[in-house]
């Protein structure tokens, strides 16, 4: 459980109450929605991210508090679904002091948002942009929260990802500029997209001064 990472937190939650059942629902992720991590790295949650993960014996929780359970998908009080959209919940709000107190707490509007606890199992780094671009493809899924607070300020597991992921799959060497005969056949590398930026940028200056 030490990889576990926690996003989102922003996309809102509501209530709903029917039949004497109290039901909160929302979206924990939203699919190929670009966030910025701490400045470290884009991150985007590709579809399909979570299709294995949602059949597991997954809780739902307050703020990502082990000890404060809320609902559970084995139990049939937490239900999760994959939509065009991303990660769908609907947890059915115990009568509990946990229960109680949240249920107010959202309809207060002081509680404001899902969150959810996972490990990734498969993702992809592109560095040819400046920060990197993350996509995570698939994951393990722990639990999701509802919460005050968005939950992305948990960025060493993320670091250590890209660490592992330049040391699999590390860089070709730039060549010498004497040795690239075609300019069309020099690699694409971030040193290269800083250089055309650079000179795009010149471009433009020298244009509007004439």
């Amino acid at each position: 459980m030490s990889k576990i990472e926690k996003r989102g937190g922003t996309l809102g939650v509501e209530t709903r109450a029917a039949d004497e059942k109290r039901t909160l629902v929302g979206y924990a992720a939203v699919f190929n929605s670009p966030t910025d991590i701490g400045g470290w790295w884009t991150e985007r949650i590709a579809p399909g991210a979570f299709a294995a993960a949602i059949s597991g014996d997954v809780r739902a929780l307050v703020d990502h508090d082990m000890g404060r359970v809320i609902g559970r998908t084995k139990s049939g009080t937490l239900r999760l679904a994959e939509d065009a959209k991303g990660l769908a919940v609907e947890i059915d709000i115990p009568n509990t002091t946990d229960g109680n107190d949240l249920w107010e707490l959202v309809e207060r509007g002081d509680v404001s948002g899902m969150s959810f606890g996972f490990s990734v199992t498969k993702q992809s780094w592109d560095e040819t942009v400046d920060p990197p671009t993350r996509t995570i493809e698939a994951v393990d899924l722990f639990e999701v929260s509802a919460v005050a607070w968005p939950a992305y300020d948990d960025t060493e597991i993320g670091k250590r990802a890209l660490a592992e992921w330049r040391s699999a799959n590390p860089a070709a060497p730039e060549p010498a500029p004497e040795q690239i005969t075609d300019p069309a056949a020099a690699p694409v590398t971030k040193a290269n997209l800083t250089r055309a930026r650079l000179k795009m940028d010149l471009e433009l200056k020298v244009r509007s001064t004439r």
